[in-house]
C-alpha cells in the first residue's frame, strides 16, 4: 500500500502544471535565500496568501519547494561574503568564506551544493520510510532527554571554538545569559528589560546573528579595501568540481551529517541553527585534525554544515506531519497552510491521506534537486560575487543586512542590536574569541530554561537517573574528564618548559611592528576575560531578587561562567609558570592584510568604518531608514570606496529601488519613524506615490 500511494503522490507531482508551480518555488526560494536576514520563514509567511486558491497538493508542493531550496540558497552570501544568509547558514561561514578569500569560493560552492544536494535526498527519503515507524520513539522522547540533548549542544561548543574549549564555555555561557532576557514565562518575571517594552520578547535572533556574523566580516573587507577573494580563480567551473570530489571523497562525512541533521531536525523546538553548530561540532571532532582545521578554511566543514542544512528539513517535517507539532516557526506557518486548505495534520496523515504525505516527501526531494541543478548552473556568475570590489559590496550588503536586522520584529532596538552585537563580535573576532558559541547559547537557553522546569516540576530529581539522560550526559562529561587529563598531563612535559624557557617577550612599544604582540593585545586578551568575569557576577548579583523559577537558569549559568573563568585563570598562570608564550604575536598573512598594518592605521579605519556604520542609524533616527540606505549607498561608493559617479549613480538607483519594491511594495514593511515623518508626515507618502 505504502509503495501505491508514494507512486500515485509521485504522478500528481509530475502534472505539468503542478510540475511548474514547483521550479517557480524554488526560483523564489533561491531568490530569497540569497538576501542575508530574510530566510524560509519570511518567504513562508510571503508566498502563503498565494495558495488560498490552488488545491492542496499544488499549495504544499509550492511551499515545500520554496521552503526546500532555501537553505541551499543561503549558502551563497554565506561564503561568497560571510553573510549568513538565515542564522541556520552561519556555521557555514566559519569555513566557506575563509575559501571564498583564497580564490576557492567555486570549489567551497560546488562542495556544498553536492552535500546539500545528497543531504536534502536523504533528509526526504528518511522522511519518506521514518513517518509510519517513528510514532513509538517519539512518544518516548520526553522533556529530560531533550533537556539532556540540548546540554550536549551546548559542550559541543569546545569544538566550534578552534581548540580552546575554555573561551568556548564562556562564550556559551554568555549566549546563555542572553536569551534569559525578557519576560521569563512560569513567573512572569522581567529580566534584564530595562524598563523596555521592546526586551520583554527578548534579544531578537535575526539581528544578533547578523551583529555577530555579518558586520564584523564587513567592516574589515571595507577596512581592507579589496574584493572578498583575494585570488582570482582561473577556472570556476574546475574549481567546482573539484568541490563535487571533495564531497564524493568525504562521502561517509556528508551521509554523517546528513543522518545527524535529520534526527536532531525532528526534535521540536531545537532549530536550525542549534542543528548546524551540533553537526559542525560533530564533525570537527570526527575528522582527521578537525580540530584545528576547522574554522580556517576546511572544506569538510562546509559539507558538513550545508548536508545537515538541508537534511535537517526533512526531519523537521516528521513531527510537523505525524503529530501536529511544528518542530520550527516555519513549519507553524506549514500548519497553518494544512489548515487552510482542510488537511489535518496527525495520524490521517499517515492512514487515510498517505498521497499528501508522500506528495510532500516527494516535492522535498525534487526541490532540492532542482535547486541543486540551478545553483551548478550558474555557479560562474555567483563565484564572481566574490570579485566584486569592497567600495561597491560593502554598502550594497550592509544595507541589506540593515534591513534585514530591522525585519526581526520590526523595531527601531533591532538596529540597535544590531550595533551593539557588531562592536561585540568585532571585538571576539579580532581577540580570539569564537562567535559561534554565543549563537548557540542564546539558541538553546530557552529550551533548557523550558525543558529544565518541565523536568523537574513532573520528575523532581529522578529525571537525572533515566537512562536516556544518563546516557546523553555521559558523553560530555567523560570529553571533560579526558580533556582535563590532557590538560595536566601535557603541564608535565619537561621539553614544553625547556622550549618556553627559551621565548624571550620584548617589550612592548607603543606601536608594535607585525611580529609582536601590540600594545592592545596585551591589554584586551585579559581584559576580555575580566569583562567576562564581570558580567557573570553582574548577572548574579542583579537576578538575587527574582522568583525561583525565574534566577534558576541564570544564575546557574552564571555560576558556571563565573567558575570557567577562574578555571582559566588558573590554567593561564600554569602556562605562564611553565614557560609557555600566552600571548601570541600577529602575523602578516595574505589572507587577512589587517594583519600586516600596524595598530595606528587599522584602528583608525576600523574607526571609519564603525563611523558609516553608525551613521546608518542616526540617520535613520533624523530621515527614515530608507532614505538613509539611499545616501548611505552613495555617499560610501563615492568617497570611501573611490567609485566613478556614473556607476555609483546608477548602482546605488538600482539596488535602492528593488529594496523599495521588494520590502516596501511587497512585503509591506513598516518602517520606523523619523523626525522627518513626524515634523512632516506627507513625506512618508511622497516617495510611494513617486514610484
Amino acid at each position: 500500500m505504502l509503495l501505491e500511494q508514494a507512486m500515485a503522490a509521485l504522478g500528481v507531482i509530475f502534472d505539468p502544471m503542478r510540475f511548474l508551480i514547483i521550479m517557480l518555488g524554488c526560483i523564489l526560494g533561491l531568490f530569497i535565500g540569497v538576501i542575508p536576514g530574510i530566510g524560509g520563514l519570511a518567504g513562508m509567511a510571503l508566498l502563503l496568501p498565494f495558495t488560498y486558491t490552488m488545491d492542496p497538493y499544488t499549495a504544499l508542493a509550492f511551499l515545500i519547494g520554496m521552503w526546500a531550496v532555501t537553505p541551499t540558497a543561503d549558502t551563497i552570501p554565506s561564503i561568497l561574503i560571510g553573510v549568513p544568509g538565515a542564522a541556520g547558514s552561519a556555521a557555514t561561514v566559519m569555513d566557506g568564506y575563509p575559501m571564498a578569500r583564497r580564490g576557492e569560493a567555486g570549489r567551497a560552492l560546488g562542495a556544498s551544493y553536492t552535500s546539500s544536494l545528497i543531504g536534502g535526498i536523504f533528509g526526504a527519503v528518511l522522511l519518506g520510510i521514518a513517518i509510519p515507524i517513528l510514532r513509538p520513539f517519539m512518544m518516548a522522547f520526553g522533556t529530560p532527554e531533550l533537556l539532556a540533548l540540548c546540554i550536549l549542544g551546548l559542550t559541543l561548543v569546545a569544538a566550534v571554538s578552534q581548540g580552546n574549549m575554555m573561551k568556548g564555555l564562556v562564550a556559551a555561557c554568555f549566549g546563555v545569559v542572553i536569551a534569559s532576557v525578557g519576560d521569563e514565562a512560569q513567573t512572569g518575571e522581567l529580566r534584564w528589560t530595562f524598563d523596555s517594552i521592546y526586551l520583554w520578547e527578548g534579544v531578537p535572533l535575526e539581528a544578533l546573528v547578523l551583529g555577530l556574523f555579518a558586520v564584523p566580516e564587513l567592516i574589515e573587507l571595507g577596512a581592507a579595501r579589496q574584493s572578498v577573494a583575494l585570488h582570482r580563480s582561473e577556472s570556476i567551473v574546475r574549481d567546482q568540481f573539484r568541490g563535487v570530489r571533495d564531497a564524493i571523497q568525504n562521502i561517509r562525512l556528508v551521509f554523517q551529517s546528513s543522518w545527524l541533521g535529520a534526527i536532531l531536525g525532528s526534535v521540536p523546538g531545537l532549530g536550525g541553527p542549534a542543528i548546524d553548530w551540533i553537526a559542525y561540532g560533530s564533525a570537527a571532532k570526527s575528522v582527521k585534525g578537525g580540530t584545528e582545521s576547522f574554522g580556517t578554511g576546511d572544506v569538510r566543514g562546509v559539507i558538513a554544515c550545508e548536508a545537515a542544512n538541508n537534511s535537517r528539513e526533512g526531519g523537521a517535517l516528521i513531527p510537523t506531519l505525524a503529530f501536529g507539532i511544528p518542530a520550527s516557526a516555519t513549519m507553524a506557518i506549514l500548519l497553518g497552510a494544512f489548515m487552510m486548505h482542510g488537511i489535518q495534520p496527525g495520524p490521517k496523515l499517515l492512514t487515510e491521506q498517505l498521497d499528501i504525505t508522500y506528495t510532500i516527501v516527494w516535492s522535498l526531494m525534487i526541490a532540492n534537486i532542482i535547486g541543486v541543478l540551478i545553483c551548478f548552473a550558474f555557479v560562474s556568475q555567483l563565484a564572481k560575487l566574490a570579485l566584486v570590489p569592497a567600495g561597491i559590496l560593502v554598502p550594497t550588503v550592509l544595507a541589506i543586512v540593515f534591513i534585514g536586522a530591522y525585519s526581526a520584529t520590526r523595531d527601531i532596538g533591532d538596529i540597535i542590536v544590531l550595533l551593539i552585537f557588531s562592536v561585540i563580535g568585532w571585538a571576539m573576532k579580532r581577540f580570539g574569541w569564537a562567535r559561534a558559541p554565543v549563537l548557540l547559547g542564546l539558541v538553546l537557553g530557552g529550551l533548557v530554561e523550558q525543558y529544565l522546569f518541565i523536568s523537574t516540576s513532573r520528575y523532581g530529581s529522578e529525571w537525572l537517573t533515566r537512562p536516556g539522560v544518563l546516557f546523553i550526559l555521559a558523553i560530555p562529561v567523560l570529553y571533560f574528564a579526558y580533556s582535563a587529563v590532557r590538560f595536566f598531563l601535557k603541564r608535565r612535559e619537561p621539553a614544553l618548559a625547556a622550549v618556553g624557557a627559551a621565548v624571550s617577550e620584548p617589550a612592548a612599544p607603543k606601536e608594535a611592528p607585525v611580529g609582536q604582540v601590540s600594545t592592545i593585545d596585551r591589554i584586551m586578551l585579559p581584559g576580555m576575560w575580566v569583562l567576562a568575569a564581570i558580567l557573570f557576577a553582574t548577572a548574579l548579583a542583579t537576578s538575587t531578587e527574582w522568583a525561583l523559577a525565574a534566577r534558576l537558569m541564570p544564575q546557574t549559568v552564571s555560576a558556571v561562567g563565573l567558575i570557567v573563568v577562574i578555571c582559566s585563570g588558573i590554567g593561564i598562570y600554569m602556562r605562564k609558570r611553565a614557560g609557555e608564550t600566552i600571548l601570541k604575536p600577529r602575523k602578516a598573512s595574505e589572507a587577512d592584510p589587517l594583519e600586516a598594518m600596524p595598530d595606528r592605521q587599522l584602528y583608525a579605519r576600523m574607526g571609519i568604518m564603525f563611523a558609516w556604520v553608525l551613521s546608518v542609524f542616526v540617520g535613520t533616527l533624523l530621515i527614515g531608514l530608507l532614505p538613509t540606505l539611499l545616501v548611505f549607498m552613495f555617499g560610501y561608493m563615492r568617497f570611501e570606496g573611490r567609485q566613478p559617479w556614473i556607476r555609483t549613480l546608477v548602482i546605488t538607483l538600482v539596488i535602492w529601488v528593488a529594496m523599495f519594491i521588494l520590502f516596501d511594495k511587497l512585503l509591506v514593511m513598516p518602517w520606523p519613524q523619523s523626525y522627518l515623518g513626524d515634523a512632516f508626515p506627507q513625506l512618508r507618502t511622497m516617495v510611494s506615490d513617486i514610484i
